[in-house]
């Protein structure tokens, strides 16, 4: 089952003032299965974030479809439970934050919903546990690390109960501890509870750990597949001003230079393992 779908999406931002529509999705056609776990690249402009916007329906195609759990995003009348179905969390965790104390936060979306009072004690509860977060529910989130931060925003879109998490490039202002907290929880929600995972990333390190990524350059798809076959595209990624994760480009100058490497090293213990059986260690 489909989980999102584009259809020959095409999206324009409102032009300014004698200026002409400038495309920013051009014709992108895609699908992401329920329990999958994509990791969406591609530079800035590339037409990435456009991408996280349709998916929750805060942003609507100029031409084609968009189908979030088998819903027309562009039916008015489906927005608010497409919006509980996909979360999305964004950059700036501050921009999500809402309340004065952790747990109300966290409670903001399901009484919003009007979720039974009860049914929220519940969720919030499971929401915090699931993101690490539990010791922190009476905190104020000014107190709290960058990483605890986002951490709580992400707890704030699950105790919404969403079958999809698009996360729009949730680690970008983290330092590397707050990284991967934010990364192990949302690994966690997808292999232990099977929940969807969009993560639109330029951390590459972030990607390999994805099951699937999809790069995207000037507004289209450049490559999909599992994370060792497209970052085997070294020449194609570097042609498109990509990059690759930092083992995989190690490998790949040393192959330039006549070693006798493997294709597809993502990580440094793999690139470590190549090394030491090349130089008969």
């Amino acid at each position: 089952m489909d989980h999102l779908q584009t259809i020959d999406l095409h999206f324009s931002y409102a032009p300014g003032e004698g200026e002409a529509p400038r495309e920013v999705l051009c014709g992108v056609t895609l699908q992401v299965k329920k329990g999958e776990f994509v990791a969406l690249l591609g530079h800035n402009g590339s037409g990435k974030s456009t991408m996280a916007k349709q998916f929750n329906a805060m942003l609507l195609p100029s031409g084609g479809k968009v189908y979030a759990a088998g819903m027309d995003t562009a039916d008015e009348s489906l927005k608010y439970e497409i919006r509980r179905r996909v979360g999305l969390v964004l950059q700036n965790p501050d921009n999500q934050l809402v309340a004065s104390v952790v747990e109300e936060d966290v409670a903001f979306g399901p009484e919003n919903l009007g979720v039974p009072p009860e049914e929220i004690r519940r969720r919030v509860d499971a929401a915090l546990r699931a993101v690490g977060m539990q010791d922190h529910a009476l905190d104020a989130p000014y107190k709290l690390s960058g990483g605890q931060k986002q951490r709580v925003a992400i707890a704030g879109i699950l105790a919404m109960e969403p079958e999809c998490i698009v996360l729009d490039e949730p680690t970008a202002m983290l330092d590397p501890r707050g990284r991967e907290e934010v990364l192990d929880a949302v690994l966690r929600l997808n292999r232990e509870r099977g929940i969807t995972v969009v993560l639109i990333t330029h951390y590459m390190d972030e990607a390999v750990r994805a099951g699937r990524v999809v790069v995207m350059d000037n507004g289209r798809v450049l490559l999909d597949g599992p994370p060792r076959e497209v970052f085997s595209q070294v020449e194609l990624l570097k042609k498109h001003a990509l990059d690759v994760p930092q083992a995989t480009e190690l490998a790949y100058r040393l192959k330039a230079m006549g070693c006798a490497l493997p294709d597809g090293i993502l990580d440094e213990d793999e690139c470590a393992a190549a090394l030491e059986l090349l130089l008969g260690g």
